[in-house]
Parts: structure tokens; sequence; C-alpha cells
């Protein structure tokens, strides 16, 4: 089998990998979701008991009858804003006591115990089609979303409908409730829309009014007797959905039929100055209250502020405010609160230096550190994840001493997961999660293959005892180990790495140069791990060196770094493309910069065709893959970020597109796009095919029917790789 063809079908090797975990409040339990196999796409429910180190099937979709096929519109979206292609149970929550979880399968709802051998997954009769299902803190009610009502379902009970109620139903066109709206699932990392208080008693919802928005239409042309499918798009410039908070008591299923749904408390703010809704939950008060504690940001994204509200008055207060210059990083995990109810946030101490985690206003991070998120609050500890300073290809996980209030790296145990003690506390990637003193890390390494998942009871202790681990089932690529040279080019100090082809010889002729950026905003390539090397090493193995460079604006490097692109998308990263190559060519004697290819996707397209077309001198070939062409034709929150509000200042937009230059074209440019991208969508290619053709320029274009924004079809995916290549090694060979 051809590597193209197995990456496809295990979706790049992410199939029987364990994810998704949850650990039970005596770090005794693991629950996690994987497939059977490295290639079963029916992911299964499983539990880990740590102490035995045994596991166990919970939920099997295949018994239940799942078809992925059958998902509600609603599902659909949220799963690719989430990029999950993946199927069977693709999300599940677990109460309080780790006694029950609850999950959908082709918009039916299921739950099942999680305590005794013998469960079995149970559905329960709730309105169809189910869209994220979560079940309370105690345990015995779910909530979800149907038909864009928040609804609640009681799990136990003598009721034969088991008091499915609505707390909220949708009251005009465009309305939702529970439901993130685009922006916030696309952009902003927030891809839920209810939040259950602590003691049961309440949710907090979202009601989303997309009425102001701007109707779109993506159509494919392969189903002409289909109607076009109609979305809401924000495009820069252009009105956002309207997202108001509303505190929602819960009543009982008798208290609900005696006097029906209580009015929503809505929580006020400033929403004209703050039009955001950034993050929303829960916390205890010092009374053992809940209340409510969400941010929002403003439009410029200048201004950030954390409140807390009362959801009995609805009031709220601001607690902190996070504000730059530029724009402030909506930062995972936060916020968050100790158990002694401190804050947990990360932001720039003065709006200046690096970002740091506070902890009680006190900052609790090394100031050398490239702080990433918090992963976990377990009682007083924290869990966050973050880069030293001069390896920022390194993602490791930091733990709060509450007694000392010091951080220091989690270091992993035995296990062959470095090579040496000194490489330990850095090396590779690690993710994670951590509850009741049990520690489970996922760890990726350029030193083995795979993903590595280890279970490490007492974690803050020096015993560290039973550390076991789970099993990735996931399949080994047919394919070399990655051959790579990591190092730091031009005066900038760009992260780069080189990817040769295993059976290259320092006496061969020079290789043609495929770069393989993304090389822009919110995605960083240049990583200590096998697994991001795989594709590149397929197309060396094919007759290339691929040059992989992470450019202004890329994360992982420092604030200044990333801020670098604000109102110029398009010069500095690509002048950090031309310094990497020609930095690698002094370097290394196995470059032939006569024959320097270039592809990409999303921000990786837009850069490749932006190379061709203004420096035809260095790039002498592109494949661009679903690019941002026009700026105008993308989404508020992210455009807007980079570029402020294109009404504002026409030019910045007019520097940073690309439809001026088209005639302008010297060199083979492929461009690739799926006709249902509901992201980046068509019409960015179609203008830009439309501008090429008026000036005459030829180029080659591949629409992709059915496709969204990633290619997940086994077939598709597979001869767009072999196509690629063609299509590269045609144009490179005349610049020999």
């Amino acid at each position: 089998m051809s590597f193209p063809r197995q990456q496809a079908r295990t979706l790049r090797f992410t199939l029987g990998v364990p994810r998704s975990f949850e650990v039970s409040p005596d770090g005794g339990r693991v629950a996690f979701l994987r497939g059977r196999d490295g290639i079963d796409t029916a992911t299964c429910l499983w539990v880990h008991e740590a102490q035995e180190g045994t596991e166990r099937v919970v939920a099997d979709p295949r018994a239940l009858g799942a078809d992925d096929e059958n998902l509600p519109p609603e599902e659909r979206a949220r799963r690719e804003r989430l990029r999950e292609s993946g199927g069977g149970i693709v999300s599940y929550t677990v109460d309080r006591a780790f006694t029950r979880a609850v999950f959908t399968l082709s918009g039916r709802l299921f739950y099942v115990d999680l305590v005794g051998e013998r469960a079995e997954p149970r559905e329960l009769p709730a309105a169809t089609p189910v869209v994220d299902p979560r079940i309370s803190p105690a345990g015995d009610r779910v909530a979800y979303v149907s038909g864009g009502a928040l609804r609640v379902l009681d799990i136990a009970g003598a009721e034969a409908d088991h008091g499915d109620r609505v707390l909220a139903a949708p009251d005009g066109d465009g309305v939702t409730w529970g439901l993130a709206d685009f922006i916030a699932a696309e952009e902003m990392g927030r891809y839920r829309g209810f939040w259950w208080a602590p003691d049961g008693s309440a949710l907090l919802a979202a009601r989303v009014d997309e009425s102001p928005v701007g109707r779109w239409y993506v159509d494919d042309p392969a189903s002409p007797e289909q109607e076009p499918t109609a979305l809401r798009y924000p495009a820069a410039g252009t009105a956002n959905a309207e997202v108001r908070l509303a505190a929602l008591a819960v009543p009982s299923s008798a208290e609900f039929r005696a006097a029906g749904a209580p009015e929503p408390v809505w929580i006020d703010w400033d929403r004209e100055a703050l039009p955001y809704l950034a993050t929303a939950g829960w916390t205890t008060g010092p009374d053992g209250s809940p209340t409510a504690v969400f941010s929002a940001l403003s439009r410029d994204q200048r201004t950030l502020t954390l409140f807390g509200a009362d959801p009995v008055t609805g009031l709220a207060m601001e607690t902190r405010t996070e504000a730059d210059g530029v724009w402030v990083e909506l930062m995972p995990g936060v916020p968050a609160h100790t158990g002694r109810g401190d804050l947990v946030w990360i932001g720039r101490e003065n709006g200046t230096g690096e970002r740091r985690v506070f902890v009680g206003g006190r900052a609790v991070s090394p100031a050398d550190v490239y702080v990433r998120g918090v992963v976990d609050v377990d009682g007083d500890r924290v869990l966050y994840s973050g880069s030293p300073a001069d390896r920022p290809g390194d993602i490791s996980l930091w733990l709060l001493d509450p007694g000392t209030g010091l951080s220091s790296p989690v270091e992993l145990p035995g296990h062959g997961c470095s090579a040496s003690p000194d490489a330990d506390a850095h090396s590779g990637l690690r993710s994670g999660r951590l509850r009741g003193g049990t520690l489970v890390v996922q760890h990726r390494s350029m030193e083995f293959a795979g993903v590595r998942t280890l279970v490490i009871r007492e974690a803050d202790t020096e015993t560290r005892r039973g550390t076991g681990s789970i099993a990735s089932f996931a399949e080994a690529p047919d394919l070399p180990d990655p051959r790579v040279e990591f190092w730091r080019a031009g005066e900038r100090g760009i992260p780069c790495a080189l990817v040769l082809p295993s059976w290259y010889r320092d006496d061969l002729r020079p290789l043609p140069v495929l770069m393989a950026p993304y090389g822009g905003p919110h995605a960083q390539r240049v990583l200590r791990a096998r697994g991001a090397f795989l594709t590149a090493q397929w197309y060396a193995e094919q007759g290339f060196a691929v040059l992989i460079a992470d450019g202004r604006g890329t994360p992982g490097i420092g604030v200044e770094w990333e801020q670098e692109v604000h109102l110029d998308l398009a010069s500095g990263v690509l002048e950090d493309q031309v310094t990497a190559l020609h930095d690698a060519a002094e370097r290394f004697g196995s470059l032939d910069v006569s024959r320097v290819g270039i592809h990409g996707w999303s921000f990786g397209g837009y850069l490749a065709a932006l190379a061709v077309l203004r420096r035809p001198d260095v790039f002498h070939a592109a494949v661009a893959g679903a690019p941002v062409i026009d700026w105008r034709l993308y989404d508020t929150h992210y455009t807007e970020r980079y570029l402020g509000l294109p009404q504002d200042d026409p030019g910045v937009y007019e520097r940073s597109s690309l439809l001026d230059d088209a005639a302008g074209l010297e060199r083979p440019l492929m461009l690739i796009h799926g006709l249902s991208d509901d992201n980046v969508v068509f019409a960015h290619t179609q203008r830009m095919s439309s501008a090429l053709l008026a000036a005459g320029r030829r180029h080659t274009v591949l629409p992709l029917s059915g496709v969204t924004h990633s290619p997940s079809d086994p077939t598709v995916s597979e001869n767009l790789m072999l196509l690629q290549v063609e299509f590269l090694k045609d144009s490179l060979r005349g610049d020999a």
C-alpha cells in the first residue's frame, strides 16, 4: 500500500491513538476514546484502571447501530470547526464523581455507567437530533441542544418521558440556544454554548442571533439537483452574530410541569464595547454559591475583560482586564480557579513582555518560558504547557507546587521516553490531564515513532506510584524514519527543518527544493516529533529536499514574533521564507536553488500563491490548497485581528490580497479547493482563476466536489498527493 493511501485511511495515523481523557476524582480510573485498531473509524469509549493497569470497552458504536452518514447538520458543522474527521463516539462528558458518561451517535443520546464490569450503554428518549449533550455534575440529568432549543432530560426517574423539557427555545429566525456561533468555534476556540453550574441548579447559556450576518451560499455543481447550502458568514468588516448570555434555572420535571420554564436571567455587560463572548463557565464563591464567570473581547481585540456574575440578578462585575496595543491573545484553559478560589490567568505584565501564568495575581511561570495554555487545575496544583525560549519546537508540561509557589517541568519516568536525563525535561511534545494526583501524559518525540501515553499516579510526589501506560493501536507508517536537520536561520533566528531523502548522499546531485510552510498565525510546523514530518519525508523520498520554516506570525516563538504580521500578512512572512531558503542553501550542499517549488494549505496555500506571484525569481512553481486570496472574503475575527476593518484602511487589505498580482504570474501555479468549503470559500480560488484568465495567464485548478476545508476521503487524499508531486516535478524540470 502506498504511503499516501495509508496516511489517508488512518486519518494521518490518528486512528487507534488514545485521546479525550477524563480522570476520576481519586485518580484511579481514566476514560478515553480510541478505535480498536489503526484503521477503525468507529471510535469506542474505554476505561483504564490505573492501579491494575487493565482497560475495557464501555461503549462500542458498532454494537449500538451507529451511522456516521446520518449526522444532523449542527453536528456536522461542529465537527468541521473541530476538524474532527473520525467517527463513532467523537466526544463524551462524565459527571463529577466519574460514575456516568453521556454521548451521541447519529443524533441519538446514550448514557453508560462507568462503574461495574457489565454495564451496558442505554439510549435515552431524547428529542432528536441531539447535539452536544453534557451530563450534570451530579450525573442525574443531561442538557443538550435539539432544533436550536436547549433541553434537559432526567436520566433516572419514574416518568415515562424522563422529564425531557425545553429550558430555552428559539424566538426568531436565525436564533439558537446553547450552540457556539461560527466565529467562536472557528477562531476563538470556544466550541460550547452552555455550561452546568457546579451544583446543577442552573445552566449558563448563550443565545445566538445570526440574522444580522450576511447570507452566503456554498454550491456543488456536481450535484445540480441539490439546493445550494445557505450559511451565515461574517466576512471582514461586516456584522457578526449577536451573542447574549443568560442563566437558566433548571427546575425538576414536576416543577416544570407545574410552572413551566423559568424566565432567563440575562447577564448584562457592555456588548457594544465587548461584543465577542470569549469564554464562559462557573466557579464557587466563598459562601459555596455558584458564580458565573465569563470573558468578553472588543471587536478590535485589544481589550479582554473578565467578569463575575450573579446568576440570580444577572449583575456582572469586572474582575480583570487585559489590554494590548496590537491584540490580546485568547489563551486556552483560562480563566480557571484553584481549590482555594484563586484566579488562574495568562497575561502579560503591564501589557509588555512574554505571557505568564498568574495565580491569585502572582506570576508563577518562569519568565523565559513561552506559555501555551493552562492544561488542568487539580485543587491548588496548576498544570500548564509551554516551551523554553531557546527550544520553540519542544512543548513541555509544567506543574506548580502550591506550597513553594514554584513551577517545574514534568519529567517522565523511564519507558524510553528520552535519550538522556538532560533531555528529559523538555524533549518532544507533551500534552496531558491532571486530576486526583494522577497525571496522564501523551508524549511525541523525534526519538521514537507515534504517541506514548503514560498514566502517572501521585504525579506531584517523588515516588510517582503506579506509573502505567495506555497503548496506541495506530499503524506504523510505511516510510523511512524522518531524516531531519533543525536550526535557526538568518539574523532573526527563523526556526527551520530540512527533510532529506533516506537514500540521499552528499556526492549526489543537489536536489530540487520543496518548501512546505504554513508560515503564518495559528500553526507551528517545526516541532520536534516524528509525526510532524511524515508527509515531508514522503515528498523527500520522491526526490526533493523539503524545507519548512516558521516565519513571522507563527506561534511558539514569542509575542513580538507573532505580532509582527500586524497590518501586513504578506511582506514579512514571504521575506522569512526567502531568508530561510538562502540560509539553508549556504549551510547544506544538497539544495538546488534553481529549482524551488512551494506548496501549502489554507494560510500555507495563500503563502504558496504569494511566493510565485511576488518572488518568481526565487520560487519556480507552487501548489496552493484552499488559499485565502482576497482577505475581504475571510471572517471578521481572524482577519480584523491582523488587518483591522477594511473600511478603515482599504490599502492594508490591498497589500495583503493577491488578486491584483494575477497579471504578473510567470510560474506554474496549481490551485486546489473544496467546493463545499465553508471556512475559506471556493470564491477565493474562483476569483483568482478568473483574474488569471482575464490576464491570459496559464494556471491549473483542481475543484474538489463535496470536499470541505480539508479532504478526508482516502482516494481523494491519496490522489491529491500524487498529482502534486507530478505537477511539481514537471514544473521544476524545465529549470534544471
